[in-house]
């Protein structure tokens, strides 16, 4: 359990704008959230896009909170303290590091952020770093883990004051290396800014959350921030700060305006980190990589171009941690797949069926890119789009999906408050009607560039499995490792692997356990 911090050694150096109430005690516990607010808690009132920390004080007070740190005038009981500064959640990441003790400067810190690959590259890292001797940590998408447990995330990227909670957790548990997954969100909303790392890694940027950036600008301006502001005041020393790819327009754009030490990877020859020489079948990728020093003959169970980008990343932040090139070849061999990234849920003999959690029109084209070589007759597409997310992607998605695919199945993804028809009819507004022809569910059998319609999900993927024949493929593409929907303002229970298994298993009296 977390000792307790003496209330002005806590706020020591912190600048704030006032403070009114008693300033001697001691804090027992931070938080943001009124309900696991105790004896002696501080309170952090967070002002939010749905709801305002600042209502909830009357509640966290009632529960023993004896300290508020808020950005409003606000009226609270004599014995308790107000904390009035101009940023809370900046502020409440530097109250809890100092609370926590500052846990990520006594571990190995890596950074990954971009659009795609965030996921892939974490898991691939984390094998590498155990397969050389490392107690690892994962903070991503799928879940946190570390010390032997397993996690849900709420967030990809925690809120700061449960990043370094999770942190000190980790350094207690003797855990050495960490690899967090940084969202746009998170550096948007500071929940970062006090983490001490070793190396940031981009991957890339296209279309994606411009219901919360205002435009690409801003999207990337976001991600920027780890290489621009954080990364700088890092106290680690390393030689090599940043990874970035070199082959996205982007990544360059970091590398020819930031100042840091670090290298680029890519198929291009300018390169730090670059492929000679590379195949690509159904059975994984086999490459020789040249990095500074030393060339690397790997292979990976893993699908597609995209997934080289990602192990060339991997390569790449390994070496830069000098990591032995031995170590980085079998770490990246051992990953054979990735829960919910181009994960194959089919057996021998049947159609190829594979969930993917494309949800842009970018990694749609990527994921379908990596498989398309490998189909022998038809591409069978289902996906939808996230309903009070971007509109703007749901029509590109529909014209990435109907160029490259053979049959179309138009679904719901995570309609959330959104009408599911019409946030269909967005994505076929993306169809070119030269391309497509719409055809009813019943029709689409033994038919060849057409799309349909089919609102509820599991429908959808059973259409798509029992009209697939061997040699088709069969992509599901939007939700990946997410194990529910979301309708309405309530999480259902929903599992794209599970479903596509049971209707497989109904098909051919088999499929994969």
């Amino acid at each position: 359990m977390r000792k307790k911090v003496r209330v002005e050694d806590l706020l020591s150096n912190i600048q704030v704008l006032a403070i009114r109430g008693p300033m001697e005690g001691e804090v027992s516990s931070i938080t943001y959230d009124s309900r696991k607010c105790t004896d002696g808690c501080l309170f952090c009132a967070i002002p939010g896009t749905e709801q305002d920390g600042h209502e909830f004080i009357p509640d966290a007070v009632s529960r023993g909170s004896k300290f508020i740190l808020c950005e409003k005038e606000v009226e609270v009981p004599p014995g308790v303290t107000t904390i009035w500064v101009r940023d809370v959640r900046e502020t409440m990441g530097k109250l809890a590091k100092r609370f926590y003790g500052d846990p990520s400067s006594r571990l190995c810190l890596v950074g990954v952020t971009g659009t795609n690959g965030k996921t892939t590259l974490s898991y691939l890292l984390e094998s590498i770093f155990q397969q050389a001797g490392f107690k690892t940590g994962v903070l991503g998408t799928v879940n946190y883990r570390y010390g032997g447990e397993i996690l849900p995330a709420p967030n990809t990227t925690p809120e700061s004051l449960d990043m370094h909670r999770i942190l000190h957790e980790m350094v207690l548990m003797g855990v050495t290396h960490c690899v967090a997954e940084v969202s746009s969100h998170a550096l948007a909303l500071k929940r970062v800014d006090e983490c001490d790392f070793d190396l940031g890694i981009f991957t890339n940027l296209s279309r994606d959350h411009l219901d919360f950036h205002r435009d690409m600008e801003d999207y990337f301006a976001a991600k920027r921030r780890l290489f621009s502001q954080i990364l700088p005041r890092s106290q680690k020393g390393r030689e090599i700060r940043m990874v970035l790819n070199g082959d996205d327009p982007w990544g360059k754009r970091l590398w020819e305006e930031e100042t840091l030490p670090g290298w680029t990877y890519g198929k291009g020859g300018f390169n730090h980190v670059q492929v000679v020489d590379l195949s690509l079948s159904l059975r994984g990728l086999r490459a020789e990589v040249y990095a500074p020093g030393v060339t690397l003959s790997l292979f990976s169970p893993l699908l597609g171009m995209f997934n080289l980008y990602n192990i060339l990343a991997a390569v790449a932040a390994a070496l830069a941690l000098q990591i032995a090139p031995k170590d980085i070849v079998e770490g990246i061999a051992r990953v054979d797949r990735i829960p919910g990234r181009l994960e194959r849920v089919s057996g021998p003999h049947e159609p190829h069926v594979f969930v993917d959690y494309a949800h842009t029109d970018d990694a749609l084209a990527k994921v379908i890119t990596a498989i398309l070589p490998f189909r022998r007759r038809n591409l069978i597409t289902v996906f939808g789009c996230g309903g009070d997310r971007d509109p703007g992607k749901r029509p590109r998605m529909g014209q990435v999906a109907s160029e490259s695919s053979d049959v179309v199945i138009i679904t719901s993804d995570n309609p959330r408050t959104e009408d599911p028809l019409s946030i269909i009819r967005q994505i076929e507004k993306g169809i070119p009607t030269d391309v497509m022809k719409k055809v009813d569910p019943s029709e689409l059998e033994n038919q060849n560039k057409v799309y349909t319609v089919i609102p509820d999900r599991r429908e959808a993927i059973k259409r798509a499995i029992d009209i697939a024949k061997e040699g088709d493929i069969v992509l599901i593409a939007g939700k990946g490792h997410e194990d529910y929907q979301i309708i309405g303002r309530k999480k259902v229970w929903f599992d794209d692997r599970v479903v596509a298994k049971e209707f497989l298993a109904a098909k051919t009296g088999g499929g994969i356990g």
